[in-house]
């Protein structure tokens, strides 16, 4: 896919990733409709890729709202008039253990709450806005590709039951996705990053920092433009689906 004038939904677009993304995509002549649920940061990204010469949109929506979900892709095409594209990069994070105990007492349990409210957004939410994606380019005859961000804790992190089980989940997404979707032109890919240097991740405190780029064997975080580079990577090459791409500066949880 030429990048040029193509409509590409991110969603959680306001700021960390999804900024970066837009920003990149923006560069190469994208036009990004960006989806989140704060305002004013997705006011400041339009504002951001406004100024590379582009068109860009902002939607305030909750990806885990069906009705609301429907609504806004409906209205990414109606002022646009097409859908090229959709990251599924909207997540949240509520880490607490399975269970906690001392001495055979059970002290404290991951509870419903924290478990549903990550498996709303970070599952329900790449179902739901993948379903109308999906849907509104076949409605309009028009080729493209999904991609979901998932991550290296799919595989398992402790303390994190409720967002490795939505980010494996959003793999098993994308494969049958990509089985499912190839006879519409629809391509689908994953990405897991590692630790990224987003803002939350570069406000910790030095040594902790420290001690997470210590871990890893690049010996740094990543920056948002690299995984944003790996989206680019995806939406332009015709031939990639149904594949994950690891972007951790090779750490494995």
């Amino acid at each position: 896919m030429n990048l040029k004038d193509k409509v590409i939904v991110i969603t959680g677009g306001g700021q960390g990733l999804g900024r970066a993304m837009a920003l990149f995509l923006a560069e190469k002549g994208a036009k990004p409709a960006l989806i989140d649920m704060n305002p004013e940061a997705l006011d400041e990204t339009v504002g951001l890729c406004l100024e590379k010469g582009v068109e860009a949109r902002a939607y305030v929506a909750n990806v885990a709202d069906e009705q609301a979900v429907a609504e806004v892709f409906s209205n990414i095409v109606a002022d646009f008039g097409a859908l090229h594209g959709l990251v599924n990069n909207a997540g949240i994070t509520r880490d607490a253990m399975f269970i906690k105990a001392k001495e055979s007492e059970v002290t404290q349990r991951m509870s419903l709450q924290q478990w549903q409210q990550v498996i709303d957004v970070n599952l329900t939410g790449v179902f739901l806005c993948g379903r109308e994606a999906a849907t509104k380019m076949i409605e309009t005859g028009t080729q493209g590709a999904i991609i979901n961000i998932s991550s290296i804790s799919r595989s398992g992190n402790m303390g994190q039951t409720n967002y490795s089980a939505a980010k494996a989940g959003v793999v098993a997404l994308t494969t049958t996705w990509a089985k499912e979707l190839a006879r519409f032109g629809i391509r689908t890919g994953a990405i897991a990053p590692g630790f990224i240097g987003t803002e939350m991740v570069m406000s910790m405190k030095p040594e902790a920092l420290d001690k997470m780029a210590a871990s890893i064997p690049a010996k740094r975080v990543g920056d948002p433009a690299e995984i944003a580079h790996a989206v680019a990577f995806i939406l332009e090459n015709d031939y990639f689906s149904g594949r994950v791409v690891e972007v951790d500066g090779a750490l494995r949880l």
